[in-house]
């Protein structure tokens, strides 16, 4: 009998600062099928960049699982989020100058500036379909926009403080948008006809940093400054348990086909199995990588910032404040 755990089998280095997210592809087994979209991702950092990486082995160093294949520079501050379109030909970022940027991948060119928020922006994302982004800021506010640019609703005041992370449900038959903020509060918001607040999840008792929302879109985590990560049922709005994250949660993901749930911590990672509702392992920042040693001459205990799943469930990518992503993958052990 054998189980799956995750091993370190490389990393990927050029961001000049915090990695403080990470986006993969979707990848399709259609006819719209990329095969390049399997070997790409990208990062934002505080470094004010965002790295597409091209996953190939570096022939001079066997710890790299990737080389930076482009800068996308543009943003005057910090990028504290990006995301990719379903189709892997578009980034959006958020940035500490209070705008949004959607880069167009095949050109590494600006192709829409968002401008409108008043202070930082801290969340982006798309809809299931792409046609919608949404935006979370420090200035408290949600706005909803087109892909034009166009903004078409603000919800000011849609915390009472920092809008910290707002995610859309995968759920195309619920149209669905949640969001979390600094004042402890997660909020669930309905797009059915218009961007209507539908109801609030509470029970965190420190600011709240981030939340994830499960594949079939049934389910939401979230995490933040008192260490718990919170399963809540988004179709009854209510709490179904917590997991003890340990340290600050900084950001949450679930796998795509297993039922798990990865927590990016100041202190490392965690993966909880949601179904026995325990810890499955702590990833070490240094382990055996295929009989070869990481080695990595950087902050003896970098906080895990950002991480995201490959749409196969087999690669975990995490981002770390050494400016170094770490890349694990799916090991099967032996009993």
């Amino acid at each position: 009998m054998s189980t799956s755990t995750l091993r370190l089998r490389g990393v990927l280095k050029g961001h000049d600062g915090w990695v403080t997210s990470i986006a993969t592809p979707e990848v399709r087994r259609d006819r719209e099928y990329n095969s390049g979209l399997e070997q790409m991702i990208v990062s934002a950092s505080r470094d004010r960049s965002v790295i597409q990486w091209h996953l190939v082995r570096g022939d001079e160093d066997p710890n790299e699982y990737g080389r930076a294949f482009r800068r996308l520079r543009g943003h005057s501050h910090f990028v504290q989020d990006v995301i990719l379109s379903r189709d892997g030909q578009y980034a959006l970022s958020g940035s500490w100058d209070r705008n949004l940027k959607l880069w167009d991948l095949n050109t590494s060119e600006t192709s829409r500036l968002f401008a409108g928020h008043t202070s930082d922006v801290l969340s982006v994302a798309f809809s299931p379909d792409n046609r919608q982004i949404v935006s979370g800021s420090r200035d408290r506010s949600i706005k909803l926009w087109n892909t034009l640019g166009e903004c078409k609703c603000t919800i000011e005041d849609a915390h009472n403080d920092w809008v910290s992370s707002v995610k859309f449900s995968p759920n195309p038959m619920s149209p669905t948008v949640v969001s979390t903020g600094w004042d402890r509060v997660v909020k669930v918001w309905s797009l059915t006809k218009t961007f209507k607040h539908h109801t609030n999840l509470n029970g965190h008792t420190a600011y709240v940093n981030t939340v994830s929302i499960s594949p079939d879109g049934s389910l939401c985590a979230t995490g933040g400054k008192d260490g718990t990560v919170m399963l809540w049922d988004l179709n009854a709005g209510q709490h179904l348990y917590s997991l003890d994250g340990g340290d600050i949660v900084n950001s949450l993901a679930f796998s795509p086909n297993r039922f798990w749930l990865c927590a990016a911590t100041d202190s490392g990672v965690k993966v909880f199995d949601l179904q026995s509702k325990n810890t499955l392992t702590t990833l070490q920042k240094t382990k055996e990588i295929e009989n070869e040693f990481v080695t990595i001459q950087a902050d003896s205990n970098p906080g895990c910032l950002s991480l995201a799943w490959s749409s196969d469930g087999q690669t975990l990518f995490t981002g770390y404040t050494d400016g170094i992503i770490r890349v694990w993958g799916l090991s099967n052990v032996g009993h």
